[in-house]
């Protein structure tokens, strides 16, 4: 029993170890940015921290018109779930800002 377990083992690694050394890098073009941000107070700040980690078709596919405690939470969501290292100033600013003009 123990040497049908070991052969196995053994079998699995070499599978796996084959299987990476012929892998090949994968690469992806992605499409064109076909949103820019709407202009309006707080612009530079959510270019500086939004655009750094998505697109502004991230926010532009949002559900319109959702107001500030929406876009409160989306903040909070960037900063707590994704570790989005955004200033407690500059949230409320991008969170005024994305209410305003989304």
């Amino acid at each position: 029993m123990r040497q049908t377990f070991t052969f196995a083992a053994v079998a699995a690694l070499t599978f796996a170890a084959v299987g990476f050394a012929l892998a090949k890098p994968v690469s992806y073009e992605l499409p064109a940015e076909t949103a820019q941000l709407r202009p309006g107070p707080g612009l530079d700040t959510a270019q500086n921290n939004c655009l750094a980690c998505h697109s502004a078709d991230y926010m532009a596919m949002q559900p319109p018109k959702k107001g500030k405690p929406f876009w409160e939470a989306e903040v909070v969501k960037m900063i707590k779930t994704y570790k989005a290292p955004i200033s407690d100033d500059d949230a409320k600013v991008i969170a005024d800002y994305l209410a305003a003009a989304y």
